[in-house]
């Protein structure tokens, strides 16, 4: 690792890896750093079939691909934490373990991490009927019986999406009330083969070693499933920006459409900024435009 870089981008997930790579195309010398190995919220997906290209691929598969690209561009790929980031006459400096690197560009891409319900056997069975995301794996319980866990949108909306692909949903909230909007409530009440249980929490995910089987209820009771999709929310790694960019209310980097943010030669990508669609493709779209503009910043 060098003293100085064009552009350091922080985060190896499918948005960090693609600004990495089209500014290494454009001509700069970009470092990639990131706290562990390349992919993100990749290495927690079985298979994903709606990546432009593949019929079907394993998140760590995807993962391996576009590093090999990255480095074949030129990028520098370092692994260990980012610790801080502050401005200098120079560009910024951003600080690692291994001590701090001068960039003229920053290009952040640190994610988010999905809020976990921290209970016995979501950790075991995640990616084997534990997920976090209905789009991405939805297609896989075609004809079979889900949980959804959570009250908001996402939640509900998901549902509904299940709806149409599984026999039946059975939506798990902790209170009688939903958070989401009345309209996406109704659509949620208009499936017929939706069922609301409420008010409970799920204690425990059961599973026979190779997959999920059922969930345990606060109450005790058992729901037998095929899979579990929990909906509680998401959490932004943005704790080393918050002073350095803008944020919303959730903690998530503010954009404009352009990947820019509140400071000048600073931009965010992928699941860490404010964004209505989070996934692989619209992560790597986002490091593309990124990477493009902090070319126009550095060439002025």
């Amino acid at each position: 690792m060098k003293d100085s870089y064009d552009v350091i981008v922080i985060g190896a997930g499918p948005a960090g890896m693609s600004a990495a790579g089209y500014a290494a195309r454009a001509g700069h010398d970009v470092l990639l750093l990131d706290a562990a190995a390349p992919g993100g919220q990749l290495m927690f997906i079985d298979q994903i079939e709606n990546y432009p290209g593949f019929e079907s691929i394993s998140g760590f598969a995807l993962a391996v691909k576009m590093e090999s690209q990255a480095t074949s561009f030129g990028v520098e790929v370092e692994y260990g934490e980012v610790t801080s980031i502050k401005r200098s006459d120079g560009g910024f400096i951003v600080s690692t373990g291994d001590g701090d690197v001068l960039a003229r560009a920053v290009i952040l891409a640190m994610g988010a991490r999905h809020r976990h319900l921290d209970v016995p056997g979501e950790e075991e069975y995640s990616g084997r009927g534990v997920s976090y995301c209905a789009t991405c794996d939805g297609p896989f319980f075609k004809g079979r019986r889900v949980v959804v866990v959570g009250g908001g949108d996402t939640a509900l909306t998901d549902a509904v999406y299940l709806s149409r692909l599984c026999s039946s949903v059975k939506v798990v909230h902790r209170r009688n009330e939903f958070r989401a909007q009345k309209a996406i409530q109704d659509k949620m009440r208009a499936c017929s083969n939706i069922q609301t249980v409420t008010p409970h929490t799920v204690k425990e995910i059961l599973g026979d070693g190779e997959k999920v089987t059922g969930v345990v209820l606060d109450d005790g009771s058992l729901i037998e499933t095929d899979g579990i999709f929990i909906f509680t929310g998401i959490l932004p790694n943005s704790q080393i920006v918050k002073d350095l960019v803008e944020l919303d209310e959730a903690g998530f980097v503010r954009t404009d459409s352009m990947m820019r943010t509140s400071l000048e030669g600073v931009y965010a990508v992928g699941d860490l900024r404010t964004t209505p669609f989070r996934q692989v493709v619209t992560a790597a779209g986002d490091g593309a435009v990124a990477a493009h503009m902090a070319d126009e910043y550095l060439n002025r």
